[in-house]
């Protein structure tokens, strides 16, 4: 009886394994030949895929434009603000907004952005996005996502509408900044990674969401009241970077 167990634990983790290889070729092919497609649906891919399936996430992220050239990283004196790409909106035909679940939590939101009321909101949000004290599972990561994006996206239209660009000064001393700052500050170690996953999902080619939003990391590792916040923003950015590289 214990064999039998055994042996089936390990035929469901080559059957997850032989869909994960195979779901990582469908992609590539998907980034050599239309990367335009992963372009405009990759905040339903990132929704979806789990936190643990690094390499998969990254490979979204990793597909760009075809028409696009991407700068040189080690180009001297390279200035990220200056380039003309930045200012430009992606694609995202996901209704973010519809997302935000239950109601009362995207009617809260919206009265925070524009009046920073209700005040109680802010530690509010947890018990909006936590929905049971299992470990691994504490969190409603899709409600996540859709908050962060739909959030920052309302902080670069802000912005814009002033003729400004997003940069540490211009992020800072907003709704938007606020409500970012108190996830970093009032989630666990659990709920702080799936919120930093979530910026991190919008970290991708030349573009206001990716320029908005590494902004916005810079400026919470500056703020962080703890070691322990900018290790976490550190450990995310660099298994990003540790696997674009791959």
């Amino acid at each position: 009886m214990w064999k039998a167990g055994w042996l089936e634990q390990i035929s469901k983790s080559q059957k997850n394994f032989v869909f994960s290889q195979g779901t990582l070729r469908v992609l590539l092919v998907l980034l050599h030949d239309f990367p335009e497609f992963l372009c405009e649906y990759h905040y339903g891919f990132c929704d979806v895929i789990p936190p643990n399936c690094i390499q998969m996430r990254n490979l979204i992220l990793s597909a760009f434009p075809r028409n696009m050239r991407l700068p040189d990283p080690f180009t001297p004196n390279l200035k990220v603000d200056m380039l003309p790409e930045i200012t430009v909106s992606p694609k995202i035909p996901t209704n973010v907004a519809s997302l935000i679940q239950p109601p009362e939590l995207k009617k809260n939101l919206d009265s925070y952005l524009k009046n920073r009321t209700p005040v109680t909101f802010l530690s509010d949000m947890r018990t909006f996005l936590q929905v049971n004290n299992e470990p691994g599972m504490r969190y409603n990561m899709s409600v996540m996502n859709a908050l962060v994006l739909y959030v920052g996206m309302q902080a670069i239209a802000q912005i814009h509408s002033k003729g400004l660009t997003p940069s540490m000064s211009t992020i800072a001393h907003s709704a938007h900044m606020d409500i970012f700052q108190n996830l970093g500050v009032d989630l666990d170690t659990e709920g702080r990674y799936l919120f930093l996953n979530a910026i991190a999902n919008q970290l991708r080619y030349p573009n206001s969401h990716t320029h908005y939003f590494s902004c916005t990391l810079l400026h919470l590792f500056a703020e962080a009241n703890t070691e322990a916040i900018q290790e976490q923003i550190t450990r995310v950015l660099y298994i990003i970077n540790l696997y674009m590289k791959k």
